[in-house]
């Protein structure tokens, strides 16, 4: 525990979210309504754990979403393989996540939506599991519930942390805030310099940098059966993709694609979104753009007439990146930061991306000046390095080998933080004391 008072900006977050607990069954319901919650866990979100503590050591890991709680999948099996007897915690918060994490996590982990950060859930929810070591991943700081964790002793880590200009900008309103909270993690491993320049900046005391857990995940997993059904449907024709899209972003890879058909006959352009509820209104938004669209959620198939194939369902990317040599690596074109391009690297698939890598600050560069990537500015210049690709299958080769180089190597950031957090979690003897 850190042993010294809060700031009063502590005191303020925590008196606010006392105060607005009346709304939360509220604002659970709405969540609900809208698909953003499980109905039949929403106890978990108030704190109330749905299966009971096993026995012995335990590990808890939270991220925020898909990507977070992928990156960790290879760092939860060397945890458990490294310390028999050892169980592991995932939480996260959003339904994609609890659904990927339920079909992946390995024996011996489990997974628990975080609880909303009020001081009574937060509390509930330490006083349930007793963690023997809690770890953040990135950058999603939930006050209450670190504040919690550190006064019940737990050791604090905070790995493969993120921080962008913009957050970093937002935290020097409140200086005091940021830096009690990051006092807390008894160790912070940043995923690149500048997260670990920025973490520093707002108070860090010390930051190592292990490199990028994303690097080290593995291959994204393919249903070879439905593989082969696809590849009969589209047999003989060219594809590319547009992975991980976000609204504008469908857009441009249908406008994209009207401006390659004329070139390209037979031309199908998979468009992967980054949130597949969103399908209904993608599918209609190219329909009225005059594009034949397929929605793999509804079950329809590609036809000879398909122009646009909207792969709107869950966990399937492998299966798309496992079509094409081209892809476009959504979230790139507008202010998302763009997303992981290790996925796509590691199908050998030559990169296309936008200005917007914030997220990957480090990583998009690497695989441009390696080679591998080609950016893009909009819609007329998507189609016009598409066009380059597709006209020279060579580059185009060059291009995916490049980049499946990048993505093979072992960066060695998983097994450097596994190191670190094992020398944080309490020997086995230890726990059975403090925990008598």
């Amino acid at each position: 525990m850190t042993g010294k008072a809060p700031p009063l900006g502590f005191f303020f977050y925590r008196t606010m979210t006392r105060a607005v607990s009346p709304l939360v069954p509220l604002l659970l319901r709405r969540r609900e309504a809208r698909g953003k919650e499980d109905p039949a866990r929403l106890g978990e979100r108030l704190g109330v754990a749905s299966r009971p503590r096993p026995e012995g050591s335990l590990v808890w890991l939270h991220g925020a979403s898909v990507g977070e709680s992928l990156s960790i999948l290879p760092l939860v099996t060397r945890l458990l393989a490294a310390r028999p007897g050892l169980h592991v915690l995932v939480t996260t918060g959003t339904v994609t996540s609890a659904r990927l994490m339920a079909e992946r996590l390995p024996d011996g982990a489990v997974h628990q939506y975080v609880p909303l950060d009020h001081p009574d859930y937060c509390a509930r929810f330490i006083d349930h599991w007793r963690p023997d070591l809690a770890v953040w991943i990135e950058s999603e700081f939930w006050p209450n519930l670190i504040a919690a964790a550190d006064r019940h002793g737990v050791p604090l880590a905070l790995v493969n942390a993120r921080i962008t200009a913009r957050s970093a900008h937002n935290w020097r309103h409140a200086p005091a805030f940021i830096a009690d909270l990051l006092s807390r993690f008894r160790l912070i491993m940043a995923q690149d310099r500048a997260s670990a320049a920025r973490l520093r900046e707002l108070g860090a005391a010390e930051v190592l940098e292990p490199g990028n857990l994303k690097h080290d995940a593995p291959a994204l997993s393919v249903d070879e059966a439905e593989l082969a059904r696809l590849r009969a449907m589209t047999a003989g024709r060219t594809i590319w993709i547009a992975t991980n899209t976000h609204e504008g972003e469908e857009r441009a890879a249908g406008e994209a694609h009207a401006r390659l058909a004329a070139e390209h006959p037979g031309l199908l352009t998979i468009v992967v979104p980054r949130h597949p509820a969103r399908g209904q209104a993608i599918g209609q938004e190219l329909a009225a753009a005059g594009l034949s669209v397929a929605r793999r959620a509804t079950g329809d198939t590609i036809t000879p007439a398909t122009q646009i194939y909207l792969a709107d369902t869950l966990g399937e990317v492998g299966l798309f990146y496992s079509l094409a040599d081209i892809v476009f690596i959504g979230g790139t074109l507008d202010d998302t930061g763009g997303h992981n391009p290790f996925e796509a690297a590691r199908f050998g698939c030559a990169l296309l991306a936008g200005p917007s890598d914030f997220n990957f600050a480090e990583a998009f560069p690497a695989f441009e000046e390696a080679g591998a990537m080609l950016r893009v500015a909009d819609a007329a210049s998507l189609a016009a390095a598409a066009a380059r690709l597709l006209a020279s299958a060579a580059e185009c080769k060059h291009m995916g080998a490049a980049a499946q180089r990048i993505a093979s190597g072992d960066s060695g950031a998983t097994e450097r933080t596994l190191d670190a957090l094992l020398a944080l979690l309490p020997a086995p003897e230890a726990r059975s004391a403090n925990h008598a």
